[in-house]
């Protein structure tokens, strides 16, 4: 009698307890225009009926923040006629999202090079990214690809993409180099998965053809002239993601594991092994400052082949360094900089920034020790300007002067859309 008397007591006070705690009645969307309501509600971890959080709705702000179609968002709540019940009001600031691209930089000859696309970030309204580029790098390059991160309900989503890129690439042999025409021709399906707000993954595959032409330069009895191989790309990326975003500013950590698993048709391009760590922090200084730091480290197999898969390029690690200059089969890269804002009006920032990149490799086939080798090490410090529009997503016209302080080191300007990491 008395077990039962307890147990009733219980429900009770459990019952009293919660019916005293603020519950969320609705959710509702405003200052969207073309993201849809019923998308921001899906994602959205507060729903009708929870009882009221305060670190929940936070956290359902820093997830729309990362939306490529939200330029800033906030929340609200309002008592409801009920009591002890609230509307919970998110305020969307839109970002344009169909978005052009540029990059121009130096080819291989020293030709201008550059990279044109257009890409829709808000497809459907519901963050769909759809896009296309055409490249012109002495021979022609297009590529489309889609992607829908929320397409099968809140988690599981998708990615799809086509390339067919051509270049002229070096390749390094017996201390001697030869110029090659190079095609890679790739499907890729990927499905992605998103456990919670800090972690996610992507694991898919993608099937490629590389055809290697050879153009001129040295020659070699061990390199063919010309090659044809297909290839089975298996890939694993697990993400952790904790950086907040306030428009143009970061703040927070995030690292992102990249392994690959590529089987080969012919031996003289062999069956290897990747896997590369890119470690990004960022830390807001003042008002106006933000300090932004990446770390890649990354491995393969160490196979003697000319055909490495780490390169040294302007565009990917070291500004200022030239258009794939040296390959290896392990990386270690530091990219540092200060960006200070200038001017930070409604739409407009002018953004200034100061940088020091760093890298070395390891030769393929050779060991540790080749990190510490002069020749391998690069340091570039340099400077950059940022043209940003605060209502356009990735809306950063990027300019940046790389000088090397290394052996027999180069200088150049890169331009590009986006912040460098």
């Amino acid at each position: 009698m008395k077990s039962g008397c307890f147990a009733l007591l219980f429900i009770f006070m459990a019952t009293f307890g919660y019916a005293q705690k603020p519950v969320v009645i609705d959710i509702k969307v405003q200052g969207n225009k073309r993201t849809k309501a019923s998308f921001v509600r899906q994602i959205a971890r507060v729903k009708p009926g929870d009882v009221l959080d305060s670190l929940a709705l936070e956290q359902d702000i820093a997830r729309l923040q990362r939306l490529p179609s939200v330029a800033h968002a906030y929340f609200q709540v309002f008592p409801a006629n009920e009591e002890n019940s609230y509307n919970v009001f998110y305020n969307i600031e839109e970002n344009f999202t169909l978005i052009p691209f540029a990059n121009v930089y130096s080819s291989t000859n020293e030709e201008i090079a550059f990279r044109l696309g257009l890409q829709e970030f808000n497809l459907l309204g519901r963050n769909i990214t759809l896009g296309g580029f055409y490249q012109h790098d002495i021979f022609d390059s297009y590529g489309i690809n889609i992607r829908a991160p929320y397409l099968l309900g809140k988690k599981l989503g998708l990615s799809l993409s086509y390339q067919d890129l051509t270049t002229q690439e070096p390749v390094f042999f017996e201390n001697a180099t030869a110029e090659y025409k190079y095609n890679n021709t790739s499907y890729e399906l990927l499905g992605l998965y998103e456990f919670n707000f800090n972690h996610r993954i992507e694991l898919g595959a993608t099937f490629f053809t590389e055809d290697y032409e050879f153009l001129f330069g040295a020659t070699s009895e061990d390199v063919p002239l010309a090659l044809v191989v297909d290839k089975y790309l298996y890939k694993f990326i697990y993400q952790f993601d904790n950086i907040k975003y306030y428009y143009h500013y970061l703040e927070g950590f995030q690292s992102t594991l990249n392994t690959q698993y590529v089987e080969s048709s012919d031996e003289r391009l062999p069956t290897f092994f990747i896997w590369f760590n890119t470690f990004k922090h960022f830390k807001r200084v003042g008002e106006r400052g933000n300090w932004a730091n990446r770390l890649h480290v990354g491995f393969a197999t160490n196979s003697d082949s000319p055909f490495a898969p780490f390169a040294v390029d302007n565009n990917l690690n070291i500004r200022g360094v030239g258009n794939t200059i040296d390959r290896g089969t392990a990386a270690i890269v530091l990219n540092t900089e200060y960006r200070h804002t200038f001017v930070d009006k409604d739409w407009f920032v002018l953004q200034g920034n100061v940088f020091v990149d760093g890298g070395t490799w390891r030769n393929p086939g050779g060991d540790f020790g080749d990190f510490g080798d002069s020749q391998n090490l690069r340091i570039y410090p340099g400077v950059g300007l940022r043209f940003i529009h605060k209502r356009i997503f990735n809306a950063i016209l990027r300019v940046d002067y790389g000088y090397g302080i290394t052996q027999d080191a180069e200088r150049g300007i890169v331009f590009g859309i986006g912040q460098y990491f």
